[in-house]
């Protein structure tokens, strides 16, 4: 079967992370530069700054499609309960030192999965119309549009799913980021804001300082920051970092003690953020 006469897909969605790369395609996707989608799914952790959430509420009002905003639970208030003890466990990947030996390392990564790309899939087979538990028709197809460009060719990964079939139209059109930040400008749109949790580790030192330069957004950092150094954390948990700290910077330091203009330690991590599973 060649392309023309593969079968059309039942749901065609976008998977939007409301950055450069994903609004872009929102846009091209509304100017016909690319083929129309279903709609698009947000899938929102209520992590990221303001700007982002603005931003969303403006490219909702320019997509003739409708936007879905999902919500599996809120990752900032999980992170506080975790460092009480009153829920299960961190599932962000922070920077961890040993107190006895000063080994540094990371916490494994499960938030993208956890709350962005499991409600992502859930809204998905909300809209082929199965139940919880149910299971899909054989031949059912989905077709879900990445917001992954030429530079970022490394986080090109296929759907766990079966059914569902990622595509990377930035790729094909070999498009790189600057090229997406071009073309918004070109139609009058702006640079969007990086889509990212305010709290992310994998910020590097230019982003912290302009997250720093938000006071309220800051003093937030600065609070989750000391609260999964709270030894409180270990309540009722058996796990290899009872004898570490933990940290949002790399360097193993507080974060509002980091001089961001002389740290030469934090890498720039963007090229590692939601491992390739959900646009940006």
């Amino acid at each position: 079967m060649n392309n023309l006469e593969k079968a059309k897909p039942d749901l065609r969605v976008l998977s939007l992370g409301a950055g450069v790369q994903s609004s872009t395609l929102a846009l091209m996707i509304e100017k016909g530069e690319i083929p129309m989608v279903d709609c698009a799914i947000f899938a929102d952790v209520k992590g990221e700054p303001q700007e982002v959430y603005k931003w969303l509420d403006w490219l909702e009002t320019q997509l003739s499609y409708p936007v879905y905003r999902v919500t599996w639970r809120d990752l900032k208030q999980d992170i506080l309960d975790a460092s009480e003890g009153t829920y299960k466990a961190f599932t962000a990947p922070f920077f961890s030192k040993n107190k006895e030996t000063g080994k540094k390392r990371m916490l494994m990564r499960q938030c993208t999965n956890d709350y962005k790309v499991q409600p992502i899939t859930q809204k998905v087979r909300e809209l082929i119309g199965l139940k919880k538990g149910e299971k899909r028709k054989k031949g059912t197809k989905v077709e879900m549009i990445m917001g992954i460009s030429l530079d970022e060719v490394f986080r090109q990964k296929p759907n766990r799913l079966p059914y569902i079939e990622n595509q990377w139209p930035l790729i094909e059109k070999k498009l790189r980021r600057e090229d997406c930040i071009k073309w918004m400008e070109s139609y009058g749109y702006g640079k969007p804001p990086r889509s990212a949790c305010t709290f992310c580790p994998f910020h590097n030192d230019k982003e912290w300082q302009q997250i720093k330069e938000n006071k309220a957004e800051w003093d937030e950092v600065v609070r989750m920051d000391r609260a999964i150094r709270n030894q409180e954390r270990h309540k009722n948990t058996d796990n290899e970092y009872t004898a570490d700290e933990l940290f949002l910077h790399r360097s193993c330091q507080p974060i509002d003690e980091v001089d961001f203009d002389k740290s030469t330690n934090q890498l720039d991590f963007f090229n590692e953020e939601c491992e390739g599973m959900c646009g940006n």
